[in-house]
């Protein structure tokens, strides 16, 4: 194979220094190359390297023909002096400034002051920086030819009037793929092959560490057996050995089966397999080096995942990591957030540092909007846009054959800040919505496995159809997974306190799992119930005439609920993307309905139609204001467009005149009589069904569509 190497090409035995020379030769021919041009130096690095990269560096000058500058080392510890009493009494950071001014102050020429504990002696406090910090700033401007090599940890944040002493910063994170193979002894590459080395396979799971970190690793595997192709399940258990050793703490190594384990939203599934897992199999496969880095250069990194609450969308991130036996970070966006200076920026630089030593691993930032909203559609401290442009940074910073993926999570991707979305980062958008009729099969199917609930298929059709609607009637929230998951829990939960082994599931069983902790609402007076019969008959009679409105699926005047005491459920609309002004008109239409349904057959309007009348009202405005539904008025808008220029359902009038704004007026007023008139009539015209209905409510509560079938003797009234 082209990424394959001999075994013996590679090293009999590697000290550390050895190893910190073959991970970082060409990042400390940089180094030295700068510092003898006199240009000081900030390392990144983790703190286990400082020491080696310092010892590397001063045996690199030590062995220059005309000798190198020689290399001080500000550590902090006590010294032996005639004020060895004083130092005793003196903090590390009291001594750390001492060192560095005497440093300073010195004169001697051709030395370089090195600062293994930059981010120690310059932290900040939550207001700002600390009188240490700011000494030690000052300290650092006294004497212009100084020469300084810096080290800071990736986890913390220098301030810029420090970094600034710095002409160069470089990062060393992680160990890059190419110099792999002279990390690896002999004798430890034979326990992943008999006579050649793949060093792409190992790569992966090792990416984030530095070189002694990778070095005490393969140590640990020095005297297990060989691999041989007749067991070659030995292999395997190292890697997964050396999977459990990478992990850092605050990280779950997720076992989530994306086909098995997610029920439904095949398309989603198709389009995660397509973009993102066959073109890792096809890196992981790969024999050609070249095609390995063009397969990488094209993987999304960041992805994007929307859609409303509960259905799912850390659920497929887990099982994204499944795939790439990554581990998975969920970071909470609100959580990340601080009122303190540097201290948000200083969280996400955290999550980042361990998703890169834990590699290959995802970060999913669940509800990114929080902090990453559209810059000036937010109110917040300031700190949003330090976050947003930290989290650029690292992402900008991976290197292309890392295995670190971000994910982002939230219920309005519109609002997201438009540099996330470009190219190179959440380049890849996913929508999750409600689940439909097949998904929501599929869940159920995958519940019924986890918790051993047996349900026919009478009744898990019961259950889908029963979720096809809106949860929530008021605020248009449709049922999701989690919807199904609370109640196939509901259902186990019945099933162990009744103790008479499996439970036989009926629809009544159904309808209480669904209902809110089944509790019950307050009891209504006989003539309460009876108003919000009419007024739900009222609705469900019109939405079963009118040829333009969806199927009902569910009439109801027992919700349990105080808020909402009664609703017509109605199946989403066939056409999902294009909706009509005979649409429109005929939803208008419904909801004036329930008032003039009381009007009718009791003679007065309830305070229960006010919801409705303002709903009403709502869409008759957007029509003429915002679509241009006039004939008297032509196609013209008369909306204040929303942010990022959108029109939007909540916008405002924008300035008109005043005789302007009365012909809008009249024109929306001409929408709401004109489907009241109609409401009134075709009411009229099916009151004997209005009755029954009304009836059936006070005696049933419930109807489902075939008991309003049965009213009107089967007779039907939509268009296809």
């Amino acid at each position: 194979m082209a990424h394959e190497f001999p075994i013996e090409s590679l090293p009999v035995d590697l000290s550390d220094d050895d190893a910190i020379e073959a991970a970082y030769r060409s990042d400390l021919d940089e180094i030295q190359n700068k510092l003898s041009l006199g240009i000081s130096v900030l390392i990144e690095c983790e703190k286990q390297l400082t020491v080696h990269l310092f010892r590397a560096l001063r045996s690199r000058f030590k062995a220059m023909p005309a000798g190198g500058p020689g290399l001080r080392l500000i550590t902090g510890h006590a010294q032996n002096s005639a004020n060895d009493d004083v130092q005793v009494n003196q903090t590390l950071m009291q001594r750390l400034l001492q060192q560095l001014q005497q440093a300073i102050f010195s004169g001697a020429g051709n030395e370089i002051i090195a600062l293994p504990h930059l981010d120690i002696l310059t932290t900040t406090t939550r207001s700002g920086l600390s009188a240490e910090t700011r000494e030690a700033a000052a300290l650092l401007y006294e004497n212009p030819s100084a020469l300084f090599l810096g080290f800071k940890d990736p986890s913390f944040e220098l301030p810029k009037v420090i970094e600034s002493v710095f002409a160069l910063k470089l990062p060393l994170i992680g160990i890059t793929r190419d110099r792999l193979p002279y990390l690896i002894c002999q004798r430890e590459a034979r326990k992943f092959g008999s006579t050649t080395f793949n060093p792409y396979s190992l790569y992966k799971y090792v990416s984030g560490l530095n070189a002694i970190r990778l070095r005490q690793i393969l140590r640990h595997f020095s005297n297990r057996l060989d691999y041989t192709p007749a067991s070659p399940n030995t292999r395997d258990d190292i890697l997964r050995e050396i999977r459990q050793m990478t992990l850092v703490s605050d990280v779950d190594l997720p076992d989530i089966d994306l086909q098995e384990d997610v029920g439904g939203y095949d398309k989603v599934k198709q389009q995660i397999d397509k973009e993102i897992l066959q073109l890792l199999a096809a890196k992981e496969t790969s024999d050609d080096i070249e095609q390995i880095r063009y397969l990488e250069e094209i993987i999304p990194k960041g992805i994007i995942f929307w859609g409303p609450p509960g259905t799912g969308k850390t659920l497929f991130a887990k099982a994204i990591a499944t795939a790439l036996d990554a581990t998975v970070t969920i970071v909470s966006g609100p959580e990340l957030k601080s009122k303190w200076v540097g201290e948000s920026e200083e969280n996400l630089r955290r999550v980042f540092a361990q998703a890169r030593k834990s590699a290959p691993a995802l970060i999913v930032f669940d509800e990114l909007d929080s902090f990453a909203a559209a810059r000036g559609t937010y109110a917040g401290s300031g700190v949003e846009h330090s976050m947003v442009n930290q989290m650029l940074t690292e992402m900008d910073g991976f290197r292309k054959e890392e295995m670190v993926f971000v994910i982002g999570t939230t219920n309005f991707v519109e609002s997201l800040d438009s540099a996330l979305m470009r190219p190179g980062r959440f380049e890849l958008s996913i929508h999750i919505s409600a689940p439909r009729e097949k998904d929501r099969e599929a869940i159920l199917k995958v519940y019924e496995e986890k918790f051993q609930i047996s349900l026919s298929d009478e009744v898990r059709d019961y259950a889908v159809q029963k979720t096809g609607g809106f949860v929530d009637d008021i605020n248009q929230m449709r049922y999701s997974g989690d919807h199904l998951y609370a109640m196939m829990r509901a259902l186990k939960r019945e099933e162990l306190r009744r103790n008479e082994g499996p439970l036989q599931t009926t629809n009544d069983d159904i309808d209480s799992a669904l209902s809110r902790a089944g509790e019950k609402g307050k009891k209504l007076e006989e003539k309460e119930e009876d108003t919000i019969a009419v007024h739900e008959a009222g609705h469900a009679i019109l939405a079963y005439v009118l040829p333009h409105c969806p199927t009902i699926e569910k009439i109801t005047i027992a919700t349990g609920e105080e808020d909402t005491l009664g609703y017509v459920m109605q199946a989403v609309k066939k056409n999902k993307y294009v909706t009509t002004e005979e649409e429109l008109r005929d939803d208008i239409c419904v909801m004036l309905g329930g008032r003039e349904a009381e009007r009718q057959l009791l003679g007065k309007i309830s305070v229960g139609a006010y919801s409705d009348l303002q709903r009403a009202n709502e869409v008759a405005r957007m029509m003429i204001e915002e679509l241009g539904m006039s004939s008297h008025l032509g196609a013209r808008t008369f909306n204040e467009p929303a942010m990022g220029g959108s029109s939007s359902i909540g916008s405002k009038r924008r300035r008109v005149a005043e005789e302007t704004a009365r012909e809008v007026d009249l024109e929306i007023q001409k929408i709401l009589d004109f489907e009241s008139i109609r409401a009134k009539e075709y009411l009229e015209r099916h009151q004997p069904e209005l009755m029954e209905l009304r009836e059936k409510l006070m005696s049933e509560k419930t109807l489902g569509l075939d008991g309003l079938k049965a009213i009107f003797k089967d007779k039907e009234f939509k268009q296809d």
